[in-house]
């Protein structure tokens, strides 16, 4: 990370902390809000939030870890988590894994060659009575087809194209 882009980190964090207090229990969204902005947890992030929050590094590093949807490491802009519980299992998984794995040309726990997707599976993400389900980023989808798989995959990416230019448009304002 350059110096200029940790400094931006460290006023983002240092804005975050503002927001939501110096509490242990702050750590969840701060963590939360720097992994929507950046797709990961830079080191020297936590390294900046256990010092403004007066936590071991160690500790911030164990929740980053813990938690399947919180990273250490980049990863692509467009995360797309697919269930793998024993009703989604019933319900079709393994159809919505190959077709995922064939159109976006990468097996689980690849990302794609441009940074745009990465796949991942997720122990449960609540909607077994609707499987197979899947993430991407935050937006779920349920009773997932084959057919339905490459229409996510475009909605994705044109919902993500469009985020950025709103948040360009924000930046000139």
């Amino acid at each position: 990370m350059l110096a200029t882009e940790y400094e931006k980190l460290r006023g983002e964090i240092h804005e975050l902390v503002e927001k939501y207090g110096r509490e242990r229990n702050s750590l969840l969204p701060i963590l939360q809000a720097i992994q929507s902005k950046y797709s990961y947890i830079p080191d020297v992030g936590m390294q900046e939030i256990a010092d403004l929050l007066g936590i071991h590094p160690v500790e911030i590093y164990s929740v980053v870890s813990f938690y399947s949807f919180l990273d250490e490491n980049p990863k692509a802009k467009l995360v797309i988590r697919l269930c793998r519980t024993i009703s989604c299992d019933m319900a079709g998984r393994k159809k919505i894994e190959r077709q995922l794995e064939n159109d976006l040309g990468i097996k689980f726990g690849e990302s794609t060659p441009d940074g745009m997707f990465h796949l991942e599976w997720a122990n449960c993400i609540g909607m077994c009575d609707q499987g197979p389900a899947m993430l991407v980023n935050d937006r779920i989808y349920t009773k997932v087809t084959p057919s339905r798989v490459i229409e996510i995959i475009k909605e994705s990416k044109k919902i993500y194209i469009e985020s950025l230019a709103v948040k360009k448009e924000a930046h000139h304002q």
